[in-house]
């Protein structure tokens, strides 16, 4: 993978993954990787604000990312600090001033992510004033990036039940993040985002999940321009992105895809006869285990 990458998970790093002794559909006793989720409750100042569930890799992305991503932080916000405490999971985010988030907290919605996870506040609150750049996307670029996603050495692979997004220049991915949830995902990019202060108008963002109206958002918030999945659309997910000029391009596989908002941001330039389709050891509904156990079968 070329340099450009510059943020990933380690799929070896015994902190993510366990094994656990079980038996398989014969019955016969193995030993696979599962992924390892632990609790992390975050606090903004002297504020409790959630207990999320977490792969714990980058905790203090996340953080930022969460409350930037339902409104608590704004863009320019001053952060005097992000505290990480491993034996207690707790990560406390400081602030010039202190913020008082009673009545959000009070408002939730709760969202379609599979870990179950809720939004606070207005989902909508600053939505319809963003403008977003008037990027382009070359399907050339596409067809190569998602190559190199899918072969990309993940946590995925190595266990599954787990998201990934990325953030992507042209045809390259800088940024990897996984988590149980696609929503701790995307908010680990947006919280390194804030932090390196990269700007959102020329990027790309990956996912693996479902093109919901809190993905959608959530990539309006940070101000992405182009928003690409290998899952499907909801119908609201869409009339969003339309409403904010987003490029949602969605199941997105070898040389197919099916865009449903944003399509004069797209150049068609990549010939299709040179085009792979996507081979079936890059699927990435398969674990190591199923693929080895599809290869031996």
């Amino acid at each position: 993978m070329p340099d450009t990458l510059r943020v990933q998970p380690d799929p070896t790093d015994p902190r993510l993954t366990r094994r656990v002794a079980g038996i398989d559909h014969t019955g016969q006793p193995i030993e696979t990787s599962v992924t390892v989720e632990r609790p992390l409750t975050l606090f903004l100042n002297g504020q409790e604000i959630v207990t999320m569930m977490t792969i714990l890799d980058r905790p203090e992305d996340l953080a930022l990312g969460y409350l930037l991503n339902q409104g608590m932080l704004k863009p320019d916000a001053v952060v005097t600090g992000v505290d990480y405490d491993d034996d207690l999971g707790v990560v406390i985010v400081r602030t010039p001033e202190r913020t008082d988030f009673e009545e959000k907290l009070r408002k939730k919605t709760l969202t379609s992510g599979c870990a179950q996870g809720t939004a606070f506040g207005d989902l909508m609150e600053g939505f319809a004033q963003v403008r977003l750049a008037r990027a382009e996307l070359r399907t050339s670029w596409l067809y190569r990036l998602l190559h190199r996603i899918n072969t990309l050495p993940t946590l995925y692979l190595e266990a599954g039940a787990i998201h990934g997004c990325a953030l992507c220049l042209r045809d390259e991915p800088i940024v990897y993040m996984e988590d149980v949830g696609r929503h701790n995902a995307v908010d680990k990019i947006a919280g390194w985002m804030f932090r390196e202060r990269e700007t959102p108008d020329d990027k790309i963002f990956y996912t693996t999940g479902r093109l919901t109206s809190e993905m959608v958002i959530k990539t309006v918030r940070m101000g992405i321009p182009i928003l690409v999945s290998r899952s499907g659309f909801t119908a609201w997910g869409v009339e969003l992105a339309r409403e904010a000029g987003l490029t949602l391009i969605g199941r997105c596989k070898g040389k197919r895809f099916v865009a449903l908002a944003g399509q004069d941001r797209i150049v068609f330039d990549a010939d299709l006869d040179y085009v792979p389709e996507e081979s079936a050891k890059h699927w990435r509904k398969n674990s190591a285990e199923a693929m080895t156990a599809s290869d031996a079968g």
